[in-house]
């Protein structure tokens, strides 16, 4: 979906990794984002992916949104006490206190498979598709030698995914799995630092400087500000109206201005000198 927003394409010269944001930026996604839980009712989606999976579901008219909505908010609450700015949850322990909260509530019977009603759910939920140009763009930067990486929201299902819609697994587009920082295995989500220091220490130890870093992401808060502040290039992607987010009303995020604002994948080749 057209945003209406104009390229800015200044020649951004040696660099030599480019980083990724996932959704939203290398994935159309449906809710613009990784979708955990939001406001409106989800629970006939988590009771048809519950029985899809084996699970019994003698009451499929059971609030089930607003108890896995709570579920995630009580994960994400034990994480803050422990002193995270910005947890993030591993979604296959969330639903695995969700079902037995259900179950006990006698909203849920015969036990299924787990992970397939979680992928379940998220497909229905948040329908993803290939951004237009994102393999071939991933092709050209491999060929030229660059390294390549991913900074993401993420969770357990969104490496699969990759590998569903765009052919291969991340290490199979070229991706460096040192390289691959999801948020889910950090328990840590953007927009922390964190990710991005973990990010740019790994290509420290190969002999690559922030300032020789890009980072492509189609959010102002969770990445461009954080990986300004690394040091790293920045190019906001602003081809999909669905997940362009400028954050205005941020205090450091609406005070940022990225290196470069991209409406295809495709202007990353002459972005960096490719083309």
């Amino acid at each position: 979906m057209p945003t209406g927003v104009s390229p800015v394409l200044p020649r951004l010269v040696g660099i030599k990794a480019v980083l990724f944001d996932v959704y939203g930026t290398l994935l159309v996604s449906g809710s613009g984002d990784i979708s955990l839980a939001r406001a409106e009712d989800r629970g006939p989606a988590i009771a048809l992916a519950l029985k899809r999976a084996g699970y019994a579901v003698p009451k499929p008219e059971a609030p089930f949104g607003k108890l896995l909505l709570e579920t995630i908010e009580a994960f994400r609450a034990s994480l803050k006490e422990k002193g995270t700015l910005y947890p993030e949850v591993r979604i296959e322990a969330v639903w695995k206190e969700f079902i037995s909260i259900a179950t006990s509530r006698e909203w849920v019977g015969a036990a299924g498979q787990l992970e397939s009603a979680i992928i379940d759910y998220e497909c229905r939920v948040n329908p993803c598709w290939p951004m237009p140009g994102a393999t071939a763009v991933l092709q050209a930067l491999r060929e030229h030698g660059l390294c390549l990486g991913i900074i993401s929201n993420a969770q357990f299902y969104t490496p699969l995914l990759m590998e569903a819609l765009l052919g291969r697994p991340p290490s199979g587009l070229g991706f460096d799995p040192e390289l691959c920082i999801w948020s889910y295995e950090l328990l840590e989500g953007k927009p922390s630092h964190r990710l991005y220091s973990i990010a740019a220490q790994h290509l420290a130890n190969q002999g690559i400087q922030p300032s020789a870093v890009l980072f492509v992401g189609n959010d102002m808060r969770n990445d461009i500000w954080p990986a300004q502040v690394t040091g790293f290039k920045t190019a906001l992607f602003a081809g999909d109206k669905r997940s362009l987010r400028w954050r205005e009303d941020h205090p450091q995020a609406g005070q940022t201005s990225p290196d470069a604002i991209v409406t295809t994948l495709s202007d990353l080749s002459g972005l960096i000198g490719l083309s």
